[in-house]
């Protein structure tokens, strides 16, 4: 057993009570006032724990549910690189082409820079992720095996899945279908699709394509949709009609979403009813533009995760690994200044990228007392302990000393990780 001594949990005020949290096989077993000696776990007047009991001293330090970043493009980042001008027009073409043109000139393999980067998210208090593999002509398995290989080699410390993504579509260019089957057999854990009508311009057998392999291959689904006005609302309830017809609920994931940010809020909300009905399940990466329409998901009970997205790559020089910051930007996009609405933001950052991964629909539950994907009794024992006042205070300054714990073991402290791998 592990106890973790005097922390203060998920406070949402300064002077919060401390309290002793225990955690059995890597899970929250016991939590009791840090005042109450019948509780204590050590020896009274040794100091010292009973045999079998690891002690963790907190130090009042406030103790966070780890974080997610559940759409992640680990083939395509170069941090820790030599800073590269940004060179792509700014069309969306424009983006996956100049990609395409570039991904071979960085300074490592693909699979090195994704575990620089997995690095990175873990000591900024992630435990799980979610990686899109680009598949196309260009690279054909190659991006994809270098993500898998860099993930499994974090499988310690990470719950990992990884999206065969068709960055380049799959009707506009020959033999996409095939790679994407390939992926799927070797291991890929959804299949991923792009702007079925605006991109691909046939959503019928792009959407077919997608549902087909997903089917074939037991497993789920992941499309960007970028398209925003009456184009992303179609592609949405396309999407909805597909998922509710093969019975996928909580298989089906829609990234982005533009289309709620950009129609009026009775045609959002239609679709939302679908979507949720459905059973699809949303992510999305606090972009200036296109920011999701959080209290309308929220009483739908739908699941919604947050990710980084690219992170100082071929597409923009944003993003840096860290999701505690992106969690600030998910609350700064959106314009939040309560405590309660910037608290929302690191539930969607954490217990949502969980709901997300597991294919969950929110219980409607507080965060600290949700069994299975919170921090109530009985969930997973990933956590992160910060020193802040509050909940809002960690997001608004986003203290970089954090130790990290994944099933009660510390996994990284200060920026470096429990395996003695260094970042900056």
């Amino acid at each position: 057993m592990i106890v973790v001594k005097n922390v203060r949990l998920f406070p949402r005020t300064p002077d919060a009570p401390a309290v002793d949290v225990e955690i059995t096989e890597g899970r929250f077993s016991r939590i009791s006032p840090a005042e109450d000696a019948a509780h204590d776990s050590t020896q009274p007047g040794t100091g010292t724990a009973p045999t079998g009991i690891e002690v963790i001293d907190g130090a009042g330090r406030i103790l966070l549910p780890s974080l997610g970043d559940v759409h992640a493009h680990l083939d395509s980042n170069r941090m820790g690189q030599t800073f590269r001008p940004h060179t792509a027009d700014g069309t969306l073409h424009g983006f996956i082409m100049n990609d395409r043109e570039n991904w071979r000139g960085g300074e490592r393999s693909v699979a090195d820079q994704a575990a620089y980067a997995i690095a990175k998210i873990v000591a900024s208090g992630g435990t799980r992720i979610r990686s899109h593999a680009q598949v196309d002509a260009d690279c054909g398995l190659e991006r994809f095996h270098g993500v898998k290989a860099a993930l499994e080699a974090h499988a310690d410390v990470l719950d990992f899945q990884i999206v065969a993504f068709p960055q380049a579509g799959i009707v506009r260019e020959q033999g996409v279908r095939e790679l994407l089957d390939a992926a799927l057999a070797e291991g890929a854990d959804l299949v991923g699709g792009l702007d079925p009508l605006l991109y691909d311009r046939d959503p019928v057998a792009h959407l077919d394509t997608v549902f087909a392999l997903a089917d074939k291959h037991g497993k789920g689904i992941d499309i960007h949709l970028h398209e925003a006005g009456t184009a992303g609302l179609f592609s949405l309830e396309e999407i909805a009609a597909r998922t509710r017809a093969a019975g996928m609920a909580g298989q089906v994931t829609v990234s982005h979403a533009f289309a709620l940010k950009t129609n009026p809020e009775p045609e959002v909300a239609k679709v939302l009813d679908a979507l949720a009905e459905a059973g699809v399940v949303l992510t999305t990466v606090a972009p200036a533009k296109g920011v999701l329409p959080q209290a309308l998901i929220r009483e739908r009970r739908m699941a919604l995760g947050l990710g980084e997205d690219g992170q100082r790559d071929y597409w923009s020089p944003y993003g840096d690994g860290d999701l505690l910051r992106r969690t600030w930007q998910l609350a700064f996009t959106n314009g939040f200044r309560a405590d309660s609405d910037i608290e929302g933001c690191l539930d969607i950052a954490s217990r949502g990228g969980a709901q997300v991964m597991a294919g969950a629909r929110p219980d409607g539950s507080l965060l600290a007392d949700d069994a299975r994907f919170g921090l109530g009794v009985g969930a997973p024992a990933d956590f992160v302990l910060i020193d802040s006042d509050t909940v809002t205070s960690a997001i608004m300054d986003c203290p970089q000393d954090r130790d990290v714990f994944k099933a009660g073991r510390l996994i990284a402290s200060g920026g470096v990780l429990a395996s003695g791998a260094r970042l900056g």
